[in-house]
């Protein structure tokens, strides 16, 4: 964050000039601020300009081999956000990449196909759910651990190919809980974005925690220099969750991070005898699509309660293959994530016009 003279802590009063403002540290707005000490001696001034380059270096590194940055959040923990952002790995994971210049997207949709040259999406996934990493598993790469080298952190890589680099693979047993706070949490990130040797990537999923607090701060103002293309949210139908997602649409807005759109998780209920789908939750306000056309933004789409999905996921597989690319959760799954795809082309024209003018 700034203020209108400089960096402004995270925990500063209203009104802070900012720790690199003449008045830092002598305001009226200082008195009793716990930083006023620091920056009457000029110690958050040296520190903010510290956190300004790391912010660089993070920009430099990811804008250099990451075409796509996208960030799952949810405002709700329970709502399925790292179930849709392994599975948005697996079928990015399967995009046929066209060379530029053939068409006007730069992917498609599809398997690759034996005929054609071109080649497969290169793609990463970062948990930085501290607490509750679940990539590892979801991914199917439970139990191994990464690697440090000169350059950096090495990736775990999937059987898919999937880059994924997640505090699970830093534990010394699999039930160990993770029991730091904030400071520790955002040191971590830091270093995730900072030294994660991930290659060149065509896309880097960023799957988040729940809600709007240390983790979602941290990562918005360490990414701001790294072109981030936007983020998905994801919600169930239901009020109690909506309240919630609402709310990171607030953070979004006020953090000025762009919205891809919004995801409907467990939006019906598939019958694992007949496949026919129902209702699962009521939706008293009319569900997540309602809601984006009260905000404006895009609505991505709607994914149900498919047993296929939920044995996917607890088996480390895609979706996409085999007998599972047939069942409703993978069918709605490539309309969620072709609608994405076309959002972040969007996106990205709109970013080279502002770059033009």
């Amino acid at each position: 964050m700034s203020g209108g003279g400089g960096d402004v802590p995270e925990n500063a009063p209203a009104n802070c000039p900012g720790t690199s403002a003449d008045e830092a540290g002598r305001a009226a707005a200082c008195a009793g601020c716990p930083n006023q000490s620091a920056c009457q001696s000029g110690e958050a001034s040296a520190a903010a300009q510290a956190n300004e380059r790391v912010m660089q270096d993070i920009g430099a590194r990811l804008s250099a081999d990451i075409r796509h940055k996208v960030l799952v959040l949810s405002g709700k923990g329970g709502v399925g956000k790292s179930t849709v952002a392994a599975q948005l790995c697996y079928a990015l994971a399967s995009l046929r990449m066209v060379r530029p210049g053939q068409n006007g997207n730069g992917y498609e949709l599809n398997a690759p196909d034996n005929d054609h040259d071109d080649v497969l999406a290169d793609v990463g996934l970062l948990d930085v759910d501290i607490c509750g990493p679940s990539a590892p598993r979801l991914l199917g790469v439970e139990g191994m651990s990464v690697s440090s080298t000169a350059t950096g952190w090495q990736p775990v890589c999937s059987k898919s190919g999937i880059s994924v680099m997640s505090v699970g693979f830093l534990l010394g047993q699999r039930d160990d809980a993770v029991i730091w706070r904030g400071v520790r949490k955002t040191a971590l990130i830091t270093q995730f974005l900072r030294d994660v040797e991930w290659g060149a990537l065509d896309y880097l999923v960023i799957d988040s925690p729940p809600g709007t607090s240390d983790e979602h701060i941290s990562l918005v103002q360490l990414l701001k220099n790294a072109h981030l293309d936007g983020a998905v949210l994801v919600t169930t139908p239901q009020e109690v969750s909506l309240m919630d997602v609402r709310k990171e649409v607030d953070f979004c807005r006020k953090s000025g991070t762009y919205i891809l759109g919004v995801v409907e998780n467990m939006s019906a209920f598939v019958c694992p005898n007949c496949a026919h789908c129902s209702e699962l939750f009521h939706k008293s306000t009319g569900g997540a699509q309602a809601m984006c056309e009260q905000y404006g933004i895009p609505f991505l789409g709607a994914l149900p309660m498919d047993p296929a999905l939920g044995f996917a996921c607890e088996t480390g597989l895609s979706i996409f293959e085999g007998k599972l690319a047939d069942t409703p959760g993978a069918k709605a799954l490539r309309v969620i994530v072709q609608n994405l795809l076309d959002q972040i082309q969007i996106r990205s024209r709109a970013q080279a016009q502002d770059k033009s003018i």
